[in-house]
């Protein structure tokens, strides 16, 4: 009689748990939106959540100690005309946020530090290129003030934020609506999913394929995809008879997955969260009521199932907090923060440990908040690496941000730069200013002409 083995890991008894009550955002009204995005972005300052607004589209952003019960005049960002369908905080700078709605714009915002005190209503950057809707952001994770759109128009934009100007227009390699897109680890490379089935690895300055896979799952409903360790690839889709599946690739050989498991018969879409420094990746369901996490490693079957959280009431959106925002001395390797009907409720993933002091095995260094590189230069072909910072005194958010610098002048409306008819509104607006100013200077000529000729 053979035993079963128990695989070795040591993030086999990760558990998760739901803070106290009066550690929740209460009474947020959460956005109806039926959009397939996180619809919550945190950071060691921040946690955003997009939320119901008339007549418009607004998002929430709150200190993370201003917990407990929300008042309902707490001020939101409302600059959009159409609902909000995706936020992400810069990860070089805390008190940056993009956000992507349905009016076709994506707008840069300046959150102050302490929070909100009134309505934010003018982004410090308002990007125009799309012609639908934008539903997915990414920000560049090592080049500075690059950012990554993509909208129902089946195009990807990558935009420098500093000039507010559309760098690279991936157009013709999407022939129908994306699904997901994401950077690797370094930036040098977009994973893209669509509703054609095809998961692709784009080069992101040339906008050309690298590598791309038909059929991923066999499913019509939506594929997301992400990077996870050496390159490979972690999707999750659904099968023909509609099971939900999660499965692992190797891009240099895209042939057959090197794992395809099949999960529940569920309908949500899962969303993946991938953490390089455990190799642990967590998928949690829009509308399921828990979490499940993996161990990806370089032994068959690649990927292990390590647990799962679960919760009486489900979720409707995600957020998940960058390493630096953890507290190590309380092992914690995770946190999300689920968005409920009517509040933010933040779940802990701890490995149990009995010594409080720091687990090096745990916090290997992180990725910090320093970009290894400006954008133009990224742009021009400078690639950057990770900076990584050691956990092991915890992270301090630096008291005061990083100014956020906009180069006025070099401001357009990309539209323009991309060939549309929509006219450079930087320019336009200023060229009606000093159109206005002539026409009073010529009037006030003509007054005087008319008064010295009176007089003669």
């Amino acid at each position: 009689m053979s035993r079963k083995v128990v695989r070795a890991s040591k993030f086999r008894h990760v558990f998760g748990q739901g803070v106290k009550a009066d550690q929740c955002y209460d009474d947020i009204r959460i956005s109806q939106m039926t959009w397939d995005s996180n619809f919550c972005s945190v950071n060691p300052k921040f946690v955003a959540m997009i939320v119901d607004a008339s007549g418009g589209g607004a998002f929430l952003v709150l200190p993370l100690n201003k917990t407990g019960r929300i008042d309902m005049s707490q001020p939101t960002v409302c600059g959009h005309t159409g609902p909000v369908l995706d936020i992400e905080f810069c990860p070089h700078n805390d008190n940056i946020i993009a956000s992507g709605s349905e009016d076709c714009s994506v707008m840069i915002w300046e959150i102050p530090e302490g929070g909100l005190v009134t309505p934010l209503n003018d982004p410090v950057v308002k990007l125009e290129g799309h012609s639908k809707r934008v539903g997915i952001l990414s920000w560049h994770p090592t080049a500075h003030n690059v950012l990554m759109s993509a909208g129902c128009d089946n195009v990807v934009i990558l935009w420098n934020v500093v000039c507010g100007e559309a760098m690279v227009r991936i157009d013709s390699v999407h022939p129908d609506l994306i699904y997901s897109a994401c950077w690797n680890r370094d930036g040098s490379q977009i994973l893209t999913s669509c509703k054609d089935k095809t998961i692709r690895v784009l080069d992101p300055r040339k906008g050309t394929v690298i590598a791309e896979k038909e059929k991923t799952h066999e499913g019509s409903r939506p594929v997301k995809a992400v990077f996870v360790s050496d390159g490979k690839i972690l999707s999750t889709g659904f099968s023909r008879m509609s099971e939900r599946q999660v499965a692992l690739w190797d891009p240099k050989s895209f042939g057959e997955p090197l794992t395809l498991q099949e999960l529940d018969t569920s309908s949500g879409v899962l969303l993946p969260f991938f953490d390089p420094d455990t190799g642990v990746v967590y998928l949690c369901g829009k509308g399921d009521s828990s979490i499940r996490y993996f161990e990806v490693t370089d032994e068959a079957p690649y990927v292990h199932y390590l647990s799962m959280y679960s919760s009486k009431e489900s979720q409707k959106g995600m957020g998940y907090m960058p390493k630096r925002g953890l507290e190590v001395n309380k092992c914690e390797i995770a946190r999300f923060y689920k968005l409920h009907e009517r509040k933010c409720e933040p779940i802990v993933m701890t490995v149990p440990r009995k010594s409080d002091l720091f687990q090096e095995d745990l916090y290997p260094d992180t990725m910090g908040p320093e970009p290894s590189v400006e954008a133009n230069e990224w742009f021009e072909g400078k690639e950057g690496q990770p900076i990584l910072i050691s956990l092991k005194d915890g992270f301090a958010t630096t008291t005061k941000s990083k100014e956020f610098k906009v180069h006025k002048s070099l401001l357009k409306t990309t539209s323009a730069a991309m060939g549309h008819q929509h006219g450079n509104t930087g320019e336009v607006h200023a060229l009606q200013k000093e159109v206005k100013a002539l026409k009073e200077t010529v009037e006030e000529l003509t007054k005087r002409v008319s008064e010295l000729e009176s007089k003669n």
